[in-house]
This record gives C-alpha cells, sequence and structure tokens, in this order.
C-alpha cells in the first residue's frame, strides 16, 4: 500500500470525507466562539450543561486543593485515591450495580472490558450500529464476532443459537448516531434464554432519561438483569472518563485483567472529585430541573413525543450535500458539523442535532427557522 498520505488526503477531500480541527475560543456551552465569532452550538454532547456549570468548576478547583493535580502512576501501583473509591462507590449505587471501576475514556472502558470476559472460543454479537470503541474490543478480544442488523431481534436469535463458548451481546440504549433506543427487554429475554451475558452501554442516556437520570435500564427496572452497565462521564456529566459497573466478582476480575486500566495512568483525582459532584446533582432536583428544560427544548424543536433521546439526526445521505449544509448553517451561525463515513454508513451522512438544557427558547427558534429555511434552498440546489 503507498505511503502517499498527500494522495490519501486528496480522495477524502474530494469525497467529503475530509475532518479538521476546530478551535473553540471559550467554554463549551449554548454559545460558542469560534473562529473569532460567536455561533450556536447544536452539536454537543453535553445534553444537561453541566460542562460549563459553576458547580463542577468549584468542585473541580476543590479536588485540586484535597489531592493535586495528577494521580502519579496506575491504579494498581499508586494511584488509587480516595476520590476514585468515592467515585466507584457512587456510581455503582447510581446504576444499581454491586461494583463499578473507572477509567480514563469510554473507549478504554470497552478496550478493558470486552477482552478481558471474552476470547479465543468465546463470542460477541454486537449491534451493527454499536459504537467504534465497542467494535474495535469485539476484534481485540480474539472472539468470534458476528454482528445482527440494527435491533433485529430474529437476526440476534439466531445468532445465540449458534453460538459458541461464552457468548456476550452488546449493544447500546441510546444509539448515539440515530438517537433511538434498543429494544431491552427483548433483548433481556433472548439474553437470559440463551444463558448469555448483556453489556449495555449507556452512554447517551445517563443522565437524561430513567428515573434521575439512571438510564434506560433504569427505567425499565432491569439494572439487575444486565451483567455489564457501561457509560461515561464526558457526556450529560460534563467532564471525562468512562466506567462499567457489574457485580464484585467482575470487578475484581478487570482490576486484574483490563489491560486499559491496569496499564494507564489513573484518572487525575481531581477529576474523579468533580465527577461524584456531577451524580449528585444528576440525580438531585437541579438534575431534574436540567432534564425537564431538555425535554422542553426537544418539543418546541419539535421532537415532542417522537424524540427518544436528545440526538435528532437529520439525514441527508451524500457526504458532499452534508457538507454543503453543515457549512450554510455555520454561515449563518449555527455549528451542525456533518457525520459522514466511516462515522456512519455511506450513503447515510447526516447532520447530528443535539439539544441542551442550557439553550434557551430563543435558541430553538432561531434554529427552527433556520432549517426550514435550509429545507426549502439547499446548498446543492436540492431538497435535502
Amino acid at each position: 500500500m503507498s505511503w502517499n498520505l498527500q494522495e490519501q488526503a486528496a480522495d477524502w477531500q474530494a469525497r467529503g470525507l475530509w475532518r479538521h480541527l476546530r478551535e473553540l475560543q471559550s467554554a463549551q456551552g449554548p454559545v460558542v466562539r469560534l473562529d473569532g465569532r460567536e455561533v450556536l452550538n447544536f452539536s454537543s454532547n453535553d445534553y444537561l450543561g453541566l460542562a460549563d456549570a459553576p458547580a463542577l468548576r468549584e468542585a473541580l478547583l476543590e479536588g485540586v486543593q484535597r489531592h493535586g493535580a495528577g494521580a502519579g502512576a496506575s491504579r494498581l501501583v499508586c494511584g488509587t485515591h480516595s476520590a476514585h473509591l468515592a467515585l466507584e462507590r457512587q456510581i455503582a449505587d447510581f446504576k444499581g450495580a454491586q461494583a463499578a471501576l473507572v477509567f480514563g475514556s469510554g473507549f478504554a472502558t470497552a478496550l478493558g472490558v470486552i477482552p478481558a470476559l471474552v476470547g479465543s472460543g468465546d463470542t460477541v454479537i454486537l449491534d451493527k450500529l454499536c459504537h467504534a470503541s465497542l467494535v474495535d474490543a469485539a476484534r481485540l478480544s480474539g472472539a468470534t464476532l458476528r454482528v445482527f442488523p440494527h435491533n433485529h431481534l430474529g437476526r440476534l436469535e439466531k445468532l445465540l443459537q449458534g453460538a459458541q463458548g461464552r457468548v456476550l451481546i452488546v449493544t447500546e440504549s441510546i444509539f448515539s448516531m440515530d438517537g433511538d433506543r434498543c429494544p431491552l427487554a427483548d433483548i433481556v429475554a433472548l439474553k437470559k434464554r440463551h444463558a448469555a451475558w448483556l453489556l449495555l452501554d449507556e452512554a447517551h442516556a445517563v443522565g437524561v432519561i430513567g428515573p434521575q437520570g439512571r438510564g434506560l435500564a433504569a427505567e425499565l427496572g432491569l439494572e439487575t438483569e444486565v451483567e455489564l452497565q457501561m457509560g461515561t462521564l464526558s457526556k450529560a456529566l460534563g467532564l471525562s472518563g468512562g466506567y462499567v459497573a457489574a457485580p464484585q466478582e467482575v470487578i475484581g476480575w478487570l482490576v486484574n485483567r483490563a489491560r486499559s486500566f491496569v496499564y494507564s495512568t489513573a484518572m487525575p483525582p481531581a477529576l474523579a472529585h468533580a465527577a461524584g459532584r456531577a451524580l449528585e446533582l444528576a440525580v438531585g432536583t437541579e438534575g431534574d430541573a436540567r432534564r425537564a428544560r431538555l425535554m422542553a427544548n426537544l418539543r418546541l424543536l419539535g421532537a415532542g413525543d417522537l424524540s427518544q433521546s436528545a440526538i435528532l439526526p437529520w439525514i441527508i445521505g451524500e457526504e458532499t450535500a452534508a457538507v454543503a449544509a453543515s457549512d450554510s448553517l455555520l454561515a449563518d451561525g449555527f455549528l451542525i458539523p456533518a457525520i459522514r463515513y466511516p462515522t456512519v454508513a455511506r450513503g447515510t451522512a447526516r447532520l447530528r442535532i443535539t439539544c441542551t438544557a442550557s439553550h434557551t427558547a430563543e435558541h430553538i427558534t432561531m434554529l427552527r427557522q433556520a432549517l426550514q429555511c435550509w429545507q426549502l434552498i439547499a446548498p446543492t440546489g436540492k431538497s435535502p
């Protein structure tokens, strides 16, 4: 294969697949400063608007004062601080599990958990629209990988019937690019029937749905039926990091065998301290108020009862058309990047619109008007 990266980059650019980094010159929020001007941000996963909340700023500062800036080493060497253990107890309680383990990111969580639990001779059965971290982790494990069409229960059952060894089903509660939900109750029933385990990624559900924002498993009363509840601290909770909540024996095994945990310097304890505060906010009256504002914004945008999450995909199809739509909206003051292959399948490029609790009614109304105008006159001369 050629090492001519310029030629390969030019090919991606021609196909509308090239990305570049955008420099925000302000704190994360509904209005951000980008390239010297303020734009409305409808692309963030900061669903509850906590990323710049004064309470979390204060918690981070307090964490630094108590625990210092860095962890110093991996958790198994000398990097386990009291803040990490306190946060893990909070997460376990939050998810209705016996125990929890914190990782540096959601991606690191997947790469640590799945290969530690399954390997050669085992089977991972994964929804086709699962996040890249889950796909990469399944491949890395060495287990046989089987993929079922998105939310297709019939195909999932057939794959379960032919699976070998230990069998792990992997899915998401809220899918990150479509914003729809998995049929969790039905998947749990199939899992039990075939003696499989289930890993449920609640990254885009936590903080948004379920009682106190505890996620889809809690909304359906199925926390104890899901062996592995994975999640992140970097979306609705406003910070960064990942976790898995599971039975105590599983967490003990992961402490010893999850390579992204064993061989990584621990999360800064100040961050763990602040994450504990974020969880307190999410489950309290302020969290309820922020979720109410988020749902009101979704209704105002027109999602109404059709919305299953804070993610609203506007599928355009062609990659270059999606880029043109994104550029047109940015020129009008709206930050909504185009989502393209390989993040989504070829021909399903889209604008992924996300609402937060921090958006005002005026922000939402302005976006509605902009989208309506764009639908009438597309930059490509075609209706999306």
